[in-house]
């Protein structure tokens, strides 16, 4: 998640007026028979705020630690277990479809970085990936750096968060995660030897070494809010780490990154609406970060390094952000001479330096746009692509010194392709398409682009991609995918895995709705705060379009999101369950009011800009109308799965298993209610390939089996 900024009213208008947390006070539901649904305890927990009192029966379920909490969320994962056992044979099938598309040992294709070529592959039976690189040369050996297999031997859950290799090419710096918390610890490793050093740091979010390739620095979270508010500098081999900067305002979180250039290291401090970044020579370690200009609310800026020169994409003349060129050194705004204009249909999301051309990642008309600059005469030209709808972005860039970018390009219906483009010449080479096994042709699958009506005349992009064989005379059953929050874009990817779908007859669609970054800053900006609803209604709108025009009807159309995506599940659901025959919730932020004001759960205090401070009347009147759990009412939903994991230090575990607690006593219609939590991961599910498909063919049998086919 990101982090927001807004003002805070003291927290003496909350009055919670129940005892502390009380355990539940009858036994935990039992799982000897599970052909009836669990039924939590309640145990009510009163809230009161602006004369607005709120009841919370399931409160008790935050309690991580308690027996009482794990054997119930074990009752209604054997429930939904028994709900959808007779998909079992069908799960598996899926399963063994979505995997004989995936080429299982296969290798990404090679980057250089300095005097090596680095690379990860996969190989059969393994569950992760296998590090390596090789000496530039022809006659070099491979020199397998990590195997993630190994490092995840008996562990249920791995994830690696960082790896950065020192200037010199000799020293690792990687981070894991063993639980799913996106907890990562750091380590270091000799490269030469195969040696693992003693150096290690815990709750490390970002590394960047020095060019003395002994020097590092790093950032740690707090243990509580999860928050990057700490930097740290370490000599290899030191006992200790010297703390040289901690970031107080809770409503900003830092991060620390190289350039590409090698020049500098910048802190960069930020909010989502505010950054501040300070500069320290690369060849310097040991001096101090040197800010470059203070924070000023609403005003973001990132710099990058070239020469002389820095290069900083900024906001301050519109939302859509500009590029200026300067001096490096202390700001003075005076000497900053714009090389790319603010434009109010454009959103310029970055730029990436190199020592002859810069490359500008912009966004038009929901579409990525890339743009390639001489530096000497700032000329651009665009790469082309040759689709109507696609997703394209930088890859692997490594170098400085290239006269070649790499990038990366898709589309619903094309599978990922990495191409190297020669700035000079501008000519493209494909280095790999990504294979999908078992015949796939893309001509056989057609996708759309359409425009839909929102309720205030607003035109919302939707993606679609079905089977090009599929009957166009009746509705078909549908899949309809939805986010829609901190500005981040849905990407026009492709996904073998969703074969599985479009090929049992299914239709594939997203909605690019307000609260996303489709169509530039004022896209997000009407869709949060105090325009959240724009998201709901503009995705009700989709669904009732596509119903209306006979792509599908409501006894056929599953809509689905995750975690700020799962606010809109249950938003949407409530609004309108008539609209949907079932739904896919997965780590859904359903709790809001509870956790926006709750500041000491992790990200919280940082997210107010992007969801409101509930501690502000107005925001918590307006946030209360919408929340998904205090919405829940007694009338038909329909058919939902619900997934989670026990360790989702995103959206605690708690949020969607008490909003099915209290479902389950609502709701009034036959259709199934499942939840299902994983008890080893964390936010983004199981960590390893084969079990993250699993999950995946379970999922789909779901939503398969809710609209009639089972085969």
């Amino acid at each position: 998640m990101k982090i927001c900024s807004i003002a805070i009213i003291a927290a003496a208008f909350l009055f919670p007026v129940a005892n502390a947390l009380t355990p539940p006070v009858e036994k935990p539901p039992s799982m000897t028979n599970m052909t009836t649904p669990p039924v939590a305890n309640k145990v009510p927990k009163i809230f009161e705020n602006f004369g607005d009192k709120r009841v919370d029966d399931y409160f008790w379920l935050r309690e991580k630690s308690s027996p009482e909490v794990i054997d119930y969320l074990k009752a209604e994962n054997a429930y939904t277990q028994s709900v959808l056992g007779g998909l079992k044979d069908f799960q598996e099938t899926l399963y063994k479809d979505m995997l004989s598309r995936i080429k299982e040992t296969d290798e990404n294709v090679p980057y250089k970085r300095g005097d090596y070529f680095y690379n990860s592959r996969t190989e059969t039976g393994k569950q992760y990936s296998i590090y390596s690189r090789k000496k530039v040369g022809a006659d070099a050996k491979e020199e397998i750096y990590l195997d993630a297999n190994e490092l995840a031997k008996d562990k249920p859950f791995f994830a690696i968060g960082t790896m950065a290799v020192s200037r010199d090419g000799k020293l690792l710096a990687y981070s894991t995660d063993i639980i799913g918390f996106r907890q990562y610890t750091l380590n270091f490793k000799n490269l030469e030897s195969g040696s693992t050093l003693p150096d290690t740091a815990e709750r490390v979010t970002s590394v960047a070494w020095a060019n003395d390739n002994s020097t590092v620095f790093y950032v740690t979270e707090d243990a509580t809010t999860k928050r990057s508010d700490k930097l740290f500098r370490h000599r290899l081999g030191d006992k200790n780490s010297e703390l040289i900067f901690e970031e107080k305002d809770e409503l900003y979180g830092i991060n620390i990154d190289i350039t590409r250039s090698h020049g500098y290291i910048i802190l960069t401090a930020e909010s989502s609406e505010t950054t501040e970044q300070h500069l320290l020579d690369a060849n310097l370690p040991t001096a101090k970060f040197a800010m470059y200009m203070k924070r000023k609310e609403n005003i973001k800026y990132f710099i990058d390094h070239h020469g002389t020169d820095f290069y900083i994409v900024t906001n301050d003349k519109g939302r859509n952000s500009r590029l200026v060129k300067t001096a490096e050194g202390a700001a003075n705004e005076k000497t900053w001479k714009e090389i790319i204009p603010h434009r109010a249909d454009v959103k310029l999301d970055g730029v990436d330096v190199f020592k002859d051309f810069f490359v500008a990642i912009e966004k038009t008309k929901g579409l990525p746009k890339l743009r390639v600059f001489d530096v000497r005469t700032a000329k651009p030209h665009d790469i082309t692509f040759p689709e109507a709808a696609y997703e394209a972005s930088p890859g692997q860039n490594a170098e400085f010194d290239t006269k070649l970018f790499r990038f990366n390009y898709s589309s619903l219906v094309t599978p990922n392709s990495v191409f190297d483009y020669h700035v000079d010449t501008r000519e493209r080479t494909l280095k790999k398409q990504q294979p999908v096994l078992g015949g796939y042709e893309p001509k056989d699958y057609q996708s759309e682009r359409i425009m839909v009506k929102a309720k205030d005349g607003t035109m919302v992009p939707v993606s679609l991609v079905y089977k090009r064989a599929l009957k166009k005379n009746s509705p078909q059953p549908m899949l309809l995918y939805g986010y829609g929050s901190y500005g981040i874009s849905m990407p026009l990817a492709f996904r073998s895995q969703r074969l599985a779908l479009l090929d049992r007859g299914m239709i594939y669609a997203i909605a690019h709705i307000r609260g996303g970054g489709e169509m530039g800053k004022q896209w997000h900006d009407n869709g949060k705060m105090m325009k959240k609803k724009n998201t709901f209604s503009d995705f009700i709108n989709v669904a009732e379009y596509l119903v209306q025009k006979k792509y599908t009807d409501p006894m056929q159309l599953v809509i689905q999101g995750g975690s700020a995506g799962g606010l809109l599940m249950g938003a949407t659901t409530n609004m309108r369950p008539d609209l949907f025959k079932a739904v896919v919730s997965q780590v859904p932020f359903v709790d809001v009011m509870n956790t926006m004001l709750d500041s000491s759960l992790p990200l919280t205090v940082g997210e107010y800009l992007e969801w409101g401070n509930p501690t502000e009347a107005a925001a918590y009147k307006y946030m209360r109308s919408y929340s998904p759990y205090e919405n829940l009412e007694k009338k038909a939903y329909p058919a939902m799965l619900v997934e989670t994991s026990l360790n989702d230090s995103q959206v605690m575990y708690w949020e969607p298993a008490k909003y099915v607690a209290k479902l389950r006593t609502l709701k009034t219609d036959n259709n199934p209610l499942l939840l299902k939590t994983n008890m080893d991961a964390g936010h983004g599910g199981a960590s390893g390939r084969y079990d993250y498909l699993k999950e995946i063919a379970f999922t789909y049998s779901f939503v398969l089996s809710q609209v009639g086919v089972m085969k």
